[in-house]
């Protein structure tokens, strides 16, 4: 950890680590989970303001995530002038929107169940990670779709979060976690939301985009192939629907030495979408473990890079500010 820097940099840096380690500890918050809070708070919103129009649903974003990063901004700014206090409220912030051992346990708990040849019990437990309709699913198919939600969710449940925690402190955390989760409500393409969610989802994929290509760069440098990783992601992102999923995936692909995408299932809708990593092989039960293990590296590597990012941009702004003044 840097010895040096401005007390708002070593605020984040103590705050978002023991945030993160929390977070290995002991998971997301048993009771009164704030994120569970404002999706009921924003479920709320949208039902005084639900109507098939993109203006409504630019709305609906900006009254709930505005409403977030205000409420965050204010707190943060309560106690800005008491260093303890900023580093619980940034370690409390951080533990509330990371959630990497969450994701790690339901990925853990569904190889399991695919391990002891209960399919059933593993299609009941996947839409808690994903939206895939698990009984058009086999084995194999469910393995993959945990791999690729692990990928996924790394970048969109730990790295994003951390990124922008490092450029707006707790307001950049808490905006991040509160885009994505309107992502999840109403982003999706049902005929409900096609237009209704229209603004969150742009929203999430512009809030998402440094957090998914770090993830890439970083599962690169920790995956087992960094070759391959490389491979994939220059060759099959780009191809992939999501502008954000699709480096993130096609990394852990290759790093992981397996083969992801191809047709899925969404809520009754067929998808057909390009695979990624095709020189690799299919994804296999023991690959859910191999992934939750490098999503957990990305996360390490993602605290370490980010603080240095914050300790660095602030060395530049001093060095720049004395040469103003001189």
């Amino acid at each position: 950890m840097p010895g040096r820097g401005s007390a708002a940099e070593r605020v984040f840096a103590y705050g978002a680590t023991a945030g993160l380690l929390c977070d290995r500890l002991f998971g997301d918050p048993r009771r009164g989970h704030p994120v569970a809070a404002f999706g009921r708070t924003a479920g709320a919103v949208e039902r005084t303001l639900r109507r098939d129009h993109r203006g409504w649903g630019a709305l609906h974003t900006v009254v709930c995530a505005g409403g977030a990063v205000g409420a965050a901004a204010l707190a943060a700014r309560g106690v800005r002038h008491r260093r303890a206090a900023s580093v619980a409220l940034t370690a409390a912030a951080t533990w509330a929107v990371v959630g990497g051992t969450s994701l790690g346990r339901e990925a853990r708990a569904i190889g399991g169940a695919l391990a002891a040849g209960d399919i059933e019990r593993a299609r009941e437990r996947l839409p808690h990670l994903c939206g895939r309709d698990p009984q058009a699913l086999d084995g194999q198919q469910i393995a993959r779709a945990v791999v690729e939600s692990v990928a996924e969710n790394t970048s969109d449940a730990v790295v994003g979060a951390l990124v922008w925690g490092a450029v707006a402190g707790v307001p950049g955390l808490v905006g991040f976690r509160a885009v994505n989760t309107l992502d999840a409500m109403v982003g999706h393409k049902s005929a409900v939301y096609r237009r209704f969610g229209w603004a969150s989802a742009r929203l999430d994929d512009v809030a998402g985009w440094p957090g998914a290509r770090l993830t890439a760069v970083l599962a690169v440098l920790a995956g087992g192939d960094p070759r391959g990783a490389v491979r994939a992601l220059r060759d099959d992102a780009r191809h992939h629907p999501s502008p954000n999923a699709g480096p993130v995936e096609a990394s852990f692909a290759g790093a992981l030495g397996v083969r992801l995408g191809g047709t899925l299932t969404y809520g009754g809708r067929v998808e057909h979408r390009p695979v990624l990593n095709g020189e690799g092989r299919p994804v296999e039960v023991a690959d859910i473990e191999r992934a939750v293990r490098l999503s957990r590296r990305v996360s390490a590597l993602a605290l370490a890079a980010c603080v240095a990012a914050r300790f660095g941009c602030g060395a530049l702004r001093r060095t720049a500010s004395g040469k103003g003044r001189g």
